[in-house]
């Protein structure tokens, strides 16, 4: 079993195209951007994996295409709540929808676990941080680049797809080696 994280997918929103996005999204239709999505999920994610959505998962649809895209999708999916969630709250996710959560993973071969802070909206300060506590963030559509010890997970972030720690580790360690030099970049992988 592995754990995923994602953001941003919003199924059904044509806006994610128009040219007034700070990313347009690169889809001639939305029926084209979601099935590209649910494929690139598919792709990676296997039935008995875990995905925590860290918001926005439908917006600008009904709720029966929110449903139908949601029970194409392989995984356990859990949701945190995002600003677009309106139609998406209701359905059948694992455990009730949350605005952040504290977590902690580790997947197989990875050698430690990893503390994590979720939230749709990035975060200058959060729990544990000092600590070595990650935060996963949606919400900016890549706008907010980011840090040694924070990213954003969404989709228009991450080749449409849902990500890994150990994927999220090693933008992070690029990040710590750029802002902090090696030494930093060191601590960080040797902490993965």
């Amino acid at each position: 079993m592995q754990t995923y994280f994602t953001s941003d997918t919003h199924f059904g929103h044509g806006g994610m195209m128009s040219p007034r996005m700070g990313r347009p999204r690169p889809f001639r239709s939305v029926e084209e951007m979601d099935e590209h999505i649910v494929a690139t999920w598919n792709n990676r994610v296997r039935k008995n994996d875990t995905v925590w959505h860290i918001g926005d998962f439908a917006y600008g649809c009904g709720r029966a295409h929110a449903r139908a895209i949601f029970e194409r999708l392989n995984g356990r999916k859990l949701l945190i709540r995002g600003n677009h969630d309106q139609r998406s709250e209701d359905l059948p996710w694992a455990e009730p929808v949350r605005d952040v959560a504290r977590i902690t993973v580790q997947d197989s071969g990875m050698r430690r676990p990893v503390d994590l802070w979720l939230s749709h909206y990035a975060h200058l300060s959060w729990p544990d941080a000092f600590r070595g506590r990650i935060h996963l963030f949606g919400h900016s559509h890549g706008a907010i680049l980011a840090t040694s010890i924070s990213c954003d997970v969404g989709v228009d972030v991450w080749a449409f797809r849902p990500v890994t720690i150990p994927e999220i580790q090693e933008l992070l360690a690029d990040v710590a080696a750029r802002e902090g030099g090696p030494v930093a970049a060191t601590a960080l992988a040797e902490a993965a």
